[in-house]
């Protein structure tokens, strides 16, 4: 079983629908029992940092992801999900993340061109700038995923997973240990994005 963090934030129903689509048995829930219980984590996000942290950190779900990710569990963080899994933000502000991957979270407009449209919307190729994840063991380098964000996560070289190019190279995935990270959306993103989904769902816990 799969727990997907209930916690105010997120595109709850694509994502279970794409999990019930690979047959993968998923549930909706801020209940610490069922997510201690589950094979895999899912912490999901849309919207503002600020907001999405505070919300973690008030309905006690931030202490838990942290504990089930010591604990060895496999964790994956989408999007915002993703940026949260890190050190820090600075999102209009500075903001504390979980902590569980190196790195921080600063705007696109820093590094893109000008010109280049913000939010960063679209279909863009991913490269793998070293030994390929277990996550992407069922997708070829160059596959296209979607992406929606106007924040990217840098200073993170040493866990990066895959990039893409919009006008510069940013981050599309991070991982470290049992913790991995999406900036794209693989619930959005065919059956590519399923096949990711698939691959995460098949992992196991290091103990």
């Amino acid at each position: 079983m799969l727990a997907i963090i209930d916690y105010g934030v997120g595109n709850l129903f694509s994502l279970k629908s794409s999990l019930d689509a690979i047959g993968t048995q998923a549930v909706v829930t801020s209940d610490e029992k069922t997510i201690a219980a589950a094979d895999q984590v899912i912490l999901p996000g849309v919207g503002a940092f600020e907001d999405a942290a505070a919300k973690l950190r008030d309905s006690g779900m931030a202490d838990i992801v942290k504990r089930e990710a010591a604990a060895g569990k496999p964790i994956m963080g989408i999007c915002l999900g993703m940026q949260l899994l890190l050190e820090k933000s600075f999102e209009y502000g500075e903001h504390e993340g979980l902590g569980l991957i190196p790195g921080s979270v600063r705007p696109i407009a820093d590094v893109i061109p000008e010109g280049y449209k913000i939010p960063h919307i679209g279909w863009n190729a991913i490269t793998f700038p070293g030994e390929k994840s277990p996550l992407f063991k069922y997708i070829d380098e160059g596959a296209y995923m979607y992406f929606v964000h106007s924040f990217y996560a840098t200073e993170c070289a040493a866990n990066t997973i895959a990039a893409t190019d919009y006008g510069a190279t940013l981050t599309a995935a991070v991982a470290s240990g049992n913790v991995f990270g999406c900036q794209f959306h693989p619930e959005k993103s065919g059956e590519i994005g399923l096949n990711i989904l698939r691959a995460f769902c098949e992992m196991e816990a290091v103990r």
